[in-house]
Formats: C-alpha cells, structure tokens, sequence
C-alpha cells in the first residue's frame, strides 16, 4: 500500500522532494500547495499530481492524504507542521524544524499528543559517506567521539529571497547552513545534551550583488531584502565533555568550501569534503578510505535515501530518527548561538 503524500511550499527544495517522491514506488503524490496558485498548477502539472491548491487547509482536512512535506519559508514551518499533525498526517519538514525554542517544544508535545511521526529533513544524515562512518561508529571502530569540527563556507552565496529577510528566515546563513552540519556532527557524536554555547556573528560584506560573472543559486522570489548575518562562529559544548567548533558564511573573502571532522579517541573521520578514516593499527596510523560510489556529499542520493526512511516510517516500519526531540535540541542551540553573538557571552542552554 502506498503513502499519498502532498507537498506544502514549492520551492526550489520542493523540487528534490517532488522527484524523490515520484521516484519512489511506495508513495503516491496526490496534492500540491503554494501560496503562488499559478506556481502549484504548473507543478502539478509538470509531476503528473491531481491536486493544486493555495490553501493549506485544503491539504489538511482532505482525509486521502497521508502525509505531508513542508517546504515553506522557515518562519511558517512550526505552525504548518502542527496543525498538520493535529490533522492526523504524518510530517517530513524542513530544516531547521523551528525558528523558537517555543515551537519546537510545541511540536514536540504535538507528536506526544497526536501519535503522528514527525520527520526532520537533514538529509546529510542519509547520504552514503554518513552512513558508512555511522556503520563505524556503531560499532565501537572510532571509540568516544569527543571532538568536531564543521564549516560551510561561501564567498558570494547568499541566495536572497526571504532567506535573507531575518522576520521569516530567523537568520542567515547559521540557520541555513549550518543547521545541517551542526546536526551531522551532533547526530553522529551520539546526540549528546548541549550545555553552553559562545558565537560571534558578522555583517560586513551584505549580499555581494556587485560580484559578476559568477553563477550562483538564488532563491525562487526576486526580493533582496538582506539583514541576515554573512558570517557564524561559535563552539558548542555538550554534557559529556564534548565540543563542536562551527562556522557559515554566505559570504566572505574565502574560497567555497565544506568540511565535516569528527575525533574520537580510537579513531576519526572526515566526512567532508570526502570520506576518509584516520586511526592507529599495530602503532601505526591507518588511513582508511572506503570504496563507495561517492566519498563527498551526494545530494541526489542522499535525499532519495531520506525519502525512502521517511516512507518506512510512515508505514510504522521503523520510528523517526531526526524527531521533534532533536528538532527542539538544534533550536535551544542555535538561540543560544545568537544570543551569544548579541551579548558578547558565553550562554548556557537552560531546559
């Protein structure tokens, strides 16, 4: 039996969810939502989907749909994704879950109450070069993981749109960017309890409009409202002693670049920009790099794998493995983060 799902928000993200989905013989797409009617027709008609509308609550009473994306801009994800749970449907949502701690606290009493599954969409997580360090880590090869370190960095990225507008993104390229790697590192450190965090934000190049003959992603809207950060530092320290070291630009004097380190104290990993294993053997250090189809981050395959688990959890398989829970983890985290970059201090994470 398959899952007939709808996706709210259209998009540039909703695209990837579109295909996977379609892709994927355990759904069905039956519906789409966008603000922008004439967008949601020309997508419905562009995948085959029966259903167009600009009303989500047309999405959410309609009792033959499962479940639901949500890919609307990040200030609207929260409300969406309760209302949708209170509906009876099960939830993929967008990073970041929330924008508040509030939120994300309601979200997680929502699943409580409800029973319905929510599902983070970090879909590093899923892709080949992290499972296979997860595989390891699982097993005991890398030891205690007591170090990380992880930064996405962009010269002239910023993709504007209402990312760049704080009232609806809830910040700039830390709660873009760096979500995703702050909760790889973070995931595959065995989810330890965040204690404190210090940071320092920056605001001195903008949106860098006047770089030519670049091509760049921007986001689907024209608008170039930008009071967002350019740049994020910030080390984040856990209850078990642990500490992650993060920085994101959208821009800055620096070349592209993306880097995901983890230490333990058997072992550790580069997971970016492409897979390699450090570690010691008969008092010798090892470099071990596995033989897989791609040792840096396959967006494509990694986002058709987060489909396919969220399918499965659907269907009450398995259970969400990025729920509400850690949602609620990565939002009290990047509060503190900002809070921090606000007051000049180091900020402890109260619970």
């Amino acid at each position: 039996m398959t899952t007939r799902i709808a996706v709210i928000g259209l998009g540039a993200i909703a695209g990837q969810h579109l295909i996977s989905y379609q892709q994927n013989p355990q759904s069905e797409l039956v519906a789409v939502c966008d603000l922008d009617r004439e967008r949601a027709k020309a997508r419905a008609d562009e995948f085959g989907v029966p259903k167009a509308t600009d009303v989500v609550e047309e999405i959410l009473s309609d009792a033959d749909i499962d479940a639901v994306s949500i890919c609307v801009p990040n200030v609207l994800h929260a409300k969406i994704a309760e209302a949708a749970l209170r509906a009876g449907k099960d939830v993929l949502i967008e990073k970041p879950m929330s924008v508040t701690v509030a939120e994300a606290e309601a979200l997680v009493q929502a699943t409580k109450e409800t029973g319905q599954a929510l599902q983070i969409g970090y879909v590093r997580r899923y892709a080949p070069n992290a499972l296979v360090v997860k595989r390891f880590l699982d097993d005991g090869e890398l030891g205690d993981i007591y170090a990380a370190r992880a930064s996405i960095i962009r010269a002239a990225g910023n993709p504007g749109g209402w990312f760049g507008d704080v009232d609806i993104s809830g910040g700039g390229p830390l709660i873009d960017l760096g979500v995703h790697i702050i909760d790889l590192c973070w995931y595959l450190m065995g989810q330890p309890e965040a204690v404190s965090a210090s940071g320092v934000t920056f605001a001195p190049l903008g949106a860098r409009d006047n770089i030519q003959h670049l091509t760049r992603y921007r986001a689907a809207s024209a608008t170039r409202v930008n009071n967002v950060e350019d740049y994020a530092t910030a080390q984040i320290r856990f209850a078990n002693g642990a500490v992650l070291d993060v920085d994101t630009s959208y821009s800055l004097h620096a070349r592209n670049s993306t880097s995901v380190k983890i230490h333990g104290d058997k072992g550790g990993a580069e997971i970016e920009p492409e897979l390699l294993m450090i570690t010691e053997q008969h008092d010798t250090l090892v470099h071990i790099q596995p033989q897989i189809d791609s040792l840096g981050f396959d967006f494509t395959t990694a986002f058709a794998n987060q489909i396919d688990h969220f399918l499965q959890i659907c269907r009450r398989e398995i259970p969400a493995d990025a729920p509400a829970t850690h949602g609620l983890e990565m939002a009290r985290i990047l509060t503190a983060v900002y809070e921090s970059a606000r007051t000049g201090a180091e900020v402890t994470i109260t619970r």
